[in-house]
């Protein structure tokens, strides 16, 4: 990538994102470093119509620990000469509509694309796991209290669950989205006990190794630490 789409795409600013839509506002900073992965070709508004349409969502049936697998998402770019600094993107169904500068490079086109996939293949993902409902039933099997919420968050970068015992609140990243659900119910069991026990000492770690797969889960979360 060239020194200036480093420049034009050095911060990339994340808005307040409606259910189904979200914009990218960019301002020059810096040099970012920008890995820009191979990716299918990109539909445009013209070629849309004679897109192949994509066969129905399937179910991973050899282990129902598995989130059921969803349509992959189709992103559709449009260009527009309006449009300056930001880009705006909405899922409808398994579209994704991109609208990006008239004037945007392709790399910083594939930059876009890339960020507004991911988001929105996190949200779909996130949605078809009823987390208040997992947790009441971890509760109950492992002797560890109810939470009195427990939601999907974006803003947890370096962790993968949080809690806060005083309002029995807890907080799941939304990076697990997509994950085997009993690495999920590993976390939601961490976080359970941590209602209980603040630190992690071997009383926390006695209530947490209750759960079966907690090993097997530890390990894989520890392989997926960058993503």
């Amino acid at each position: 990538m060239t020194s200036g789409v480093a420049d034009q795409l050095s911060l990339i600013e994340l808005l307040i994102p409606t259910e189904e839509s979200e914009q990218v506002a960019q301002e020059p900073k810096g040099e970012p470093q920008l890995n820009v992965e191979p990716q299918p070709a990109l539909l445009h508004n013209d070629e849309l119509s004679s897109a192949a349409d994509p066969g129905p969502a399937s179910l991973e049936e050899d282990d129902p620990g598995y989130v059921p697998l969803l349509e992959p998402l189709t992103p559709v770019v449009t260009r527009s000469r309006k449009r300056k600094k930001t880009a705006e993107a909405q899922l409808a169904g398994s579209v994704v509509s991109i609208k990006i500068p008239a004037d945007c490079t392709a790399d910083e086109e594939q930059f876009f694309v890339d960020h507004f996939i991911k988001k929105f293949e996190r949200t779909r993902a996130a949605n078809g796991v009823n987390l208040a409902s997992r947790a009441k039933k971890l509760a109950k099997e492992f002797g560890l209290p109810v939470p009195q919420s427990i939601r999907w968050v974006s803003n947890q970068k370096h962790q993968w669950g949080s809690c806060t015992p005083v309002d029995s609140s807890i907080r799941i990243s939304d990076r697990l989205a997509g994950f085997p659900t009993w690495v999920i119910d590993y976390v939601i069991v961490h976080e359970l006990a941590h209602l209980l026990i603040v630190d992690h000492s071997p009383e926390f770690w006695a209530l947490v190794n209750a759960y079966p797969k907690t090993e097997r889960a530890r390990g894989y979360l520890l392989a997926k630490e960058d993503v």
